[in-house]
């Protein structure tokens, strides 16, 4: 079965499938190889840690589309790409769904913030009119060549308009024909609960560490009927803990042994990073 066909079992099964966050081949890696049955390619995290930057509108279509192209190459599991806005407007749109599913995503998540967008857990956010986002989930069903490419739309606008408004765009984007719905940055366990009953599409629930939206466990999502739970950026915030602990060491100390418990061991990182496989293929060719 190919990954499109598998994202598409995974998400309509509506169980609540954990996908975590990616920013690179390696995390991508990781999450493979911990058993995550699918792999989302996060802006905020390829922003981060590919330009030091945070997640206001910093990174473009070529950089998220190379880095789909890297992962893809790296893992064999599905993968769901944050496309942010599309990068412009509806044709726009367009040739970003034909940019990343020629690069080997699954599915690409697209937002109605206006440009330049920003995370979906900060203030001061904005949103397009109902009429334009429309028309820019029309572009991207459209422009797909596999009909088992999926539209993610997510809608921002609860934080602008309130959670009705922010439903009621989720039902246009449903009639547009959008495979998942996404209603980005709810604040109350309640609304976390409704938007099950609410809307008719397979839904994702982005669970922020640190954000605006309360963390429920996903076996209680998956209850509720979500098909996606997402911790969008629990590796990145992982590595970052993980990293500044090994070099505080390192600083106070003046050495970090591989038997400190803080870093990776050296045999473990081969092994991620499929030594022996490129040592078999070094023999066959030598």
């Amino acid at each position: 079965m190919s990954t499109r066909k598998q994202l598409k079992a995974l998400v309509e099964a509506r169980r609540g499938v954990i996908v975590p966050g990616a920013f690179n081949a390696l995390s991508a890696k990781v999450v493979e190889d911990l058993g995550f049955e699918a792999i989302y390619i996060t802006g905020a995290g390829v922003t981060n840690m590919w330009f030091g930057m945070p997640d206001q509108g910093f990174m473009g279509l070529a950089e998220i589309a190379d880095h789909t192209a890297r992962i893809r190459d790296a893992v064999s599991v599905p993968l769901i790409v944050d496309a942010d806005t599309g990068f412009g407007n509806a044709l726009n749109v367009y040739h970003t769904v034909r940019t990343l599913e020629r690069a080997g995503a699954d599915c690409i998540q697209l937002e109605d913030q206006v440009s330049p967008k920003r995370c979906g857990h900060f203030s001061g956010k904005d949103v397009i009119s109902t009429e334009e986002a429309v028309s820019k989930i029309k572009a991207a069903v459209d422009a797909r060549r596999d009909e088992n490419f999926l539209i993610m739309a997510r809608t921002d606008a609860a934080a602008v308009h309130g959670f009705e408004a922010a439903v009621e765009r989720a039902m246009r984007f449903a009639d547009a024909g959008a495979d998942i719905l996404f209603v980005e940055a709810v604040t109350r366990e309640e609304e976390v609960r409704a938007l099950p009953q609410r809307l008719p599409r397979p839904q994702l629930m982005n669970m922020v560490i640190g954000g605006k939206t309360p963390i429920f466990n996903a076996t209680e999502l998956g209850a509720l009927g979500y098909g996606v739970v997402l911790y969008a950026n629990a590796a990145l915030q992982g590595a970052v803990a993980g990293m500044q602990r090994a070099l505080t060491v390192l600083r106070d100390e003046k050495e970090v042994k591989e038997s400190s418990g803080l870093v990776t061991p050296f045999a473990e990182r081969q092994r991620l990073v499929g030594k022996a496989e490129w040592d078999a293929l070094e023999k066959r060719y030598t």
